[in-house]
């Protein structure tokens, strides 16, 4: 089959490899559709992911097709079925799983090589996080199931509850640094659930599509000097009750521990390169009762709410598909993800 393989810094080539054989609890898919992520043009640029992959590997980790070979084993599932799978699955068993936090599993299985023709699907994966597919719902729409898990993990962990809509004097008022998809995606669910929103990014038509998607403000940080300032004018001097920071830039980790108010929750959610630090005002920590919070990746009970968040049509999730492409067009792809002239595309092996 053919399949992308990552070598390196902005280094993947198309290459002929082994067809995929599942083995005993596996199932074998036809990649019918593989949604490029920020994740994806990170570990490209890089060269790498600190626990998702390491080069020579195949690449890419969203996808949806169907199914076309099962393992010895398999049952409630069979050939020609629609499905989505996530790129990783628990253990269950660990201490971590056994509290529930099943995202800091040291023993997560993950999954990559989902841009090519065939992808094989771990055990432990079919067993946990291998869905059906709507007959209503687009594979290029079922493959943003991943990243959209994990965005309501990070929005669960930031502290943000609907019922707060409710109970406080006014609604949350939440900042969100970063318009790619996974920053659009948490501006979306978060206004859908009744946050006010203020979104920066540096795209006027992606800082469209927050609007579109229930921003209450938009701003181009281009446009804008001092991103706090802007804050604490639209929060009346106070800061956000929640900030997501959504680029992985350190700089941009700092500036949103300085968008917030006293109590407030920092949810640092982009993945910085390895090796690098931040500098925190241990007086504001202290005595503004700041939380800082790394979350990463996904759980089971997200994923499955991901995939119902989609094919309700609740929000316009194709808004972040650019286009359409054929595999053989992936260096193309990431060099116009690269460039910010698209968010996401569609390969389609």
């Amino acid at each position: 089959m053919k399949a992308a393989v990552l070598y390196g810094k902005e280094d993947v080539r198309i290459e002929t490899v082994a067809d995929p054989t599942p083995g005993p609890g596996e199932v074998v898919i036809r990649v019918q559709a593989a949604t490029t992520c920020g994740t994806d043009l990170k570990v490209w640029r890089r060269g790498g992911h600190a626990r998702m992959l390491t080069p020579p590997i195949l690449f890419g980790h969203e996808a949806a097709g169907e199914i076309v070979a099962l393992g010895a084993g398999v049952t409630g599932w069979q050939v020609g079925d629609r499905v989505v799978a996530n790129n990783s699955a628990p253990c269950g068993q660990c201490f971590y799983c056994q509290r529930q936090t099943f995202s800091l599993c040291p023993h997560l299985e993950f999954n990559n090589g989902t841009f090519a023709e065939y992808l094989k699907i771990p055990a432990s994966i079919v067993r946990q996080n291998l869905l059906p597919i709507p007959a209503s719902l687009s594979f290029a729409l079922a493959a943003l199931t991943e990243p959209l898990a994990c965005v309501l993990h990070g929005v669960a962990r930031s502290g943000f509850d609907p019922a707060m809509v409710e109970t406080w004097p006014s609604p949350p008022q939440i900042v969100v640094l970063g318009d790619g998809a996974i920053g659009l995606m948490f501006m979306g669910v978060l206004a859908q659930q009744g946050a006010r929103v203020l979104a920066f990014g540096g795209s006027d038509q992606r800082l469209a599509i927050a609007r579109t998607f229930g921003a209450e403000q938009i701003v181009n940080h281009h446009q804008c000097s001092d991103i706090p300032a802007v804050v604490k004018d639209w929060t009346q001097g106070r800061g956000a009750d929640i900030v997501i920071e959504a680029t992985g830039v350190p700089e941009v980790w700092e500036t949103a521990i300085a968008c917030g108010r006293p109590g407030a929750t920092i949810n640092l959610f982009g993945g910085c390169p390895r090796e690098t630090s931040i500098r925190v005002d241990t007086e504001r920590l202290h005595y503004e009762e700041l939380t800082l919070k790394g979350v990463f990746h996904n759980t089971p009970t997200f994923v499955r709410q991901a995939l119902q968040l989609i094919a309700s049509g609740t929000l316009s999730f194709e808004k972040l598909i650019s286009g359409q492409a054929p595999l053989t067009e992936i260096e193309n792809v990431l060099q116009a993800m690269k460039a910010r002239q698209v968010i996401k595309v569609a390969l389609q092996p």
